[in-house]
């Protein structure tokens, strides 16, 4: 067989072992995501049993409003864990894929500079500024491919940090309201038992 025809084959089979390679790395994070989202409604449903339980042996307005103060900071906190678990999966399959994709950059490169590499060989004689033209233009682009790839990588560093300093200033914000609205409903059923007690 010439080697035309080998590489050409070659080629396909490394293309479609790497389709193959991307697909088992989303269904591998939709299946995470799936399972999470099974935990969490497995979870939901018990703690909503559970809940609905303690409100029924509440007994006056006070613990009611401690209850349900009592409920938000929770809800708040698996929120973020939820969204954080998502944030982790989607990430974790956008690194596999990028993985891929750079292999197969560097597997194209590499293929381009062979080829020019042979282009040069066989290149009649007076052709060696357009074969360095030709090198000249791939190194370019690989180092353009470089930058690009190096600064998306920061880019993904810095919307991980916001994402972690948000994730924080979520549960503070929910830690403040809750003790602000269990502060207000104390005052408030207190306000309201004084009233009762003195008409």
């Amino acid at each position: 067989m010439s080697s035309v025809p080998q590489q050409l084959l070659d080629r396909q089979k490394a293309a479609v072992t790497n389709i193959a390679a991307a697909q088992d790395a989303l269904f591998s994070g939709f299946e995470k995501l799936v399972d999470l989202n099974l935990k969490v409604i497995k979870a939901t449903l018990g703690e909503a049993a559970e809940t609905s339980q303690q409100a029924t042996e509440l007994k006056d307005p006070q613990e009611a409003v401690a209850f349900v103060t009592s409920l938000a900071q929770p809800s708040a906190e698996k929120a973020v864990a939820y969204t954080k678990n998502v944030y982790e999966i989607v990430s974790e399959v956008s690194n596999e894929l990028l993985k891929l994709s750079e292999s197969q950059v560097a597997q194209a490169q590499k293929n381009m500079a062979e080829s020019i590499d042979q282009l040069a060989k066989n290149a009649p004689t007076g052709s060696e500024s357009a074969v360095a033209l030709l090198k000249s233009t791939l190194a370019s682009a690989n180092n353009a491919y470089d930058s690009i790839n190096k600064a998306a990588k920061q880019a993904v560093e810095v919307a991980e940090s916001n994402l972690a300093a948000a994730a924080s200033a979520t549960v503070k914000a929910t830690e403040q309201a809750t003790k602000a609205a269990t502060t207000a409903a104390t005052t408030a059923t207190r306000a309201a038992t004084t009233a009762r007690k003195a008409s």
